[in-house]
């Protein structure tokens, strides 16, 4: 199953399930707290996430209302991203992780706050905001 950690590897994470629901969020927040273009996360279920992290080194950040962001608070890496309408579930920045996570994107998100200088050029659905029937 995916593995995967943070830049200085004090925060190591795996899962017992695959990730699910792959996306490239385009919201403003996710492009400045990863300071890209988007962030692509992949949903697991809490219960098959187990985080490794003896130095104590996560830190978690309430980016708003409901949602928190998990990064490395020794090298910065952001790792996770919890919604409080999906409390089941952690989402893992994809770009964290050693293994092939199994599944590929399937949508870029929240395109209605895409950066202006980036052009999609894929054809994956594009959705204004959440996609339909996922709470927002």
């Amino acid at each position: 199953m995916p593995r995967g950690s943070c830049l200085c590897e004090a925060v190591r994470y795996e899962t017992d399930g695959p990730l699910e629901g792959i996306d490239h969020c385009h919201c403003a927040m996710c492009r400045r707290s990863h300071g890209a273009a988007f962030s692509t996360y992949g949903r697991v279920l809490r219960e098959n996430l187990r985080v490794e992290d003896p130095q104590a080194a996560l830190v978690w950040y309430g980016s708003s209302e409901p949602v928190q962001r998990g990064f490395c608070g020794r090298c910065g890496s952001r790792l996770f991203f919890r919604h409080a309408a999906a409390d089941a579930f952690d989402f893992i920045a994809v770009g964290t992780l050693d293994d092939d996570p199994g599944a590929r994107p399937e949508a870029h998100i929240f395109v209605s706050s895409k950066a202006p200088w980036y052009t999609i050029a894929d054809d994956l659905p594009q959705h204004e905001e959440y996609p339909p029937g996922v709470a927002g």
